[in-house]
């Protein structure tokens, strides 16, 4: 599912119910713009190394490095 059909369900939930909880909604919106962005930005790039690899996976686990 793309980032703008969650933003779609976003808005017709919260028509639906002003005060509709849509937490998980926008949680899961914020991670689809990241998935595009990532996807975008690696096709661009030369192929990466796996230890730049695993630096990258350690800092979407939220992790220090």
């Amino acid at each position: 599912m793309s980032w703008t059909h969650t933003r779609s369900q976003i808005a017709h939930t919260k028509r639906r119910d002003p005060n509709a909880d849509v937490t998980d909604l926008r949680r899961q919106m914020k991670a689809e713009r990241l998935a595009d962005h990532i996807a975008k930005t690696v096709a661009e790039w030369p192929p990466l190394e796996s230890a730049q690899l695993d630096r990258l996976a350690i800092l979407l686990r939220g992790e220090s490095v």
